[in-house]
C-alpha cells in the first residue's frame, strides 16, 4: 500500500489495531482472516505493517476509460493482483499465485472461508490455506475482524466512512511443520480447522459446522 493511499484509507476508517507486535518483519507470511465485509481487504493492509498481497479477479483490471483505470490504479496500490486465466480453476490460479508471493518471502492475505459471511458467524475452513501452507511452509499470521460488517453490509453499494471504527486483532504467528508427516489431505484439514479455531477465539463469532455455500456462487 503506497504513502498516497494508505493515509486516505486510514483518516476514512481509523482502525482500532490490537496485536501488531506479532508481525513478523520478514519472511513468507500467510494471513488468514474471518471475512465480515467487501471493505475487509483495505482495512487489513491498514493493520499489517509491511506490504500485503491480495488476488482479486481479473476482471476489475481490464478495460479502459478513467473509472476502469482508476480501480485498476486503486487495487494496484492496495497490493490486489490479478488472477490469471487460463484452463486451471481460477481457485487453483489463485494459490499457485499466492505461492509465488510467498516463495518470494513476501506476505499473501487468504480468507479461510472462502467468502463473506452472510449472518456474522464463522463458516468451516476451506483447505486452499493448508494446501499454502503445506506447499510453501509460510508460518501464518491469524486476524480477526470486528464491525467492519456495520461499515458495509453484504449488498451495500459504498462504506460509511467517518462511522463507527472497526477492530483489528492480530495472534503470534502460527508454525505448522509438525503436520509435515502426516498424508497430505488430513494434514489440510487439521491445518485449515487449527486456523478456524484460532481466529474463532480470537473474534468470538459463533462458528458454524457447515461450508459458506456463498463462496460456491462466485
Amino acid at each position: 500500500m503506497t504513502r498516497v493511499v494508505r493515509p486516505i484509507l486510514w483518516l476514512l476508517f481509523r482502525p482500532r489495531v490490537v496485536g501488531g507486535e506479532n508481525v513478523p518483519s520478514y519472511g513468507p507470511l500467510i494471513v488468514a482472516s474471518n471475512h465480515l465485509s467487501f471493505i475487509d481487504s483495505f482495512i487489513i493492509p491498514l493493520a499489517v505493517p509491511r506490504p500485503v498481497t491480495y488476488i482479486a479477479k481479473a476482471a476489475y483490471f481490464e478495460g479502459g476509460g478513467f473509472r476502469k483505470g482508476f480501480v485498476r490504479w486503486f487495487l494496484t496500490n492496495l497490493g490486489h493482483v490479478p488472477v490469471r486465466r487460463g484452463a486451471r480453476r481460477a481457485a487453483m490460479g489463485a494459490l499457485e499465485q499466492a505461492a509465488e508471493v510467498l516463495e518470494n518471502a513476501g506476505a499473501f492475505a487468504i480468507y479461510p472461508e472462502g467468502t463473506r459471511s452472510p449472518d456474522g458467524r464463522l463458516y468451516r475452513g476451506r483447505t486452499g490455506i493448508g494446501w499454502l501452507v503445506l506447499e510453501s511452509n509460510a508460518r501464518v499470521l491469524p486476524v480477526a475482524l470486528e464491525g467492519t460488517e456495520k461499515i458495509q453490509p453484504i449488498g451495500a453499494n459504498l462504506p460509511r466512512v467517518f462511522g463507527p471504527r472497526p477492530t483489528v486483532r492480530i495472534g503470534p504467528p502460527m508454525d505448522f511443520s509438525h503436520y509435515r508427516d502426516l498424508p497430505p489431505s488430513k494434514a489440510r484439514r487439521a491445518i485449515t480447522d487449527e486456523i478456524v479455531e484460532t481466529i474463532q477465539k480470537m473474534s468470538g463469532q459463533e462458528y458454524a459446522a457447515e461450508y459458506n455455500d456463498r463462496a460456491e456462487q462466485g
